[in-house]
């Protein structure tokens, strides 16, 4: 049988190879990604260009939130039209300059990255998106840099070890705005969660924060099966009320 529309999506196939050949699963059915991706606006021509450098030459191009994932995060961040975005995991600035798309006049996204090699890609791929002074990359570990920015986020996407998700969770939750919104990604972990027994380090890790925020009233949340998860927690405006 053939698949006309796989064709303009060519590299959303060679992602599910990557992640299958590197993790044993496959999530999201590769006909039902590459259709979706034919039915979602493409991306620029900066973003297929990291995707294809990454999937090509990045031993860890798994980690890159990729077309479907990104345009999502844009339009996400487009109807929220933030003033302050917090990202905590860089990798090659793919997911950033999505979210930054939906910046509103004046507002700035931060961003933190523990690897220099990673860092300094993005860091070229920021000028070339012309983010200067609307994207700032932070190099080191997030625990650290996160108590010291003091600002309020609308805004925060978590892409980083998954070890210290729950504090990464607990170091924002009381500067998001009320109303404001985190953005989980991996909460399915390569599909790891879903076994009967958890034995993985940082699935393990995943589970116990996907099990502290449902314990959390304070927020709203909203797991979705897309790509390898993503959990969308709002804070209340009023807790008990909203």
């Amino acid at each position: 049988m053939c698949w006309p529309f796989i064709s303009s999506t060519h590299y959303s196939l060679t992602f599910r190879r990557i992640f299958v050949e590197t993790f044993g699963v496959d999530i999201i059915n590769p006909l039902a990604q590459a259709y979706a991706e034919r039915f979602t606006s493409p991306e620029n021509g900066l973003l297929k260009e990291i995707a294809d450098h990454t999937y090509q030459h990045h031993a860890h191009a798994h980690m890159l939130s990729g077309h479907l994932q990104g345009k999502f995060l844009e339009m996400i961040s487009r109807l929220q039209h933030p003033r302050r975005i917090l990202e905590i995991g860089t990798f090659m600035g793919y997911s950033a300059i999505c979210l930054a798309a939906g910046l509103r006049d004046g507002g700035v996204l931060h961003t933190i990255e523990l690897r220099d090699e990673d860092a300094d890609v993005a860091e070229g791929y920021f000028r070339r998106a012309n983010m200067d002074g609307r994207i700032i990359l932070h190099r080191g570990i997030a625990l650290e840099i996160i108590p010291v920015l003091q600002e309020d986020w609308d805004l925060v996407f978590i892409d980083a070890d998954k070890v210290n998700y729950t504090e990464y969770y607990k170091l924002v939750l009381p500067r998001v705005a009320p109303g404001g919104l985190i953005i989980a990604d991996n909460v399915l972990f390569h599909g790891k969660v879903l076994e009967e027994s958890v034995n993985d380090k940082s699935a393990k890790a995943i589970q116990a924060f996907n099990e502290y925020v449902e314990k959390d009233d304070t927020v709203e949340k909203l797991m979705l099966t897309v790509r390898d998860g993503l959990l969308f927690i709002r804070k209340k405006i009023n807790v008990g009320l909203s």
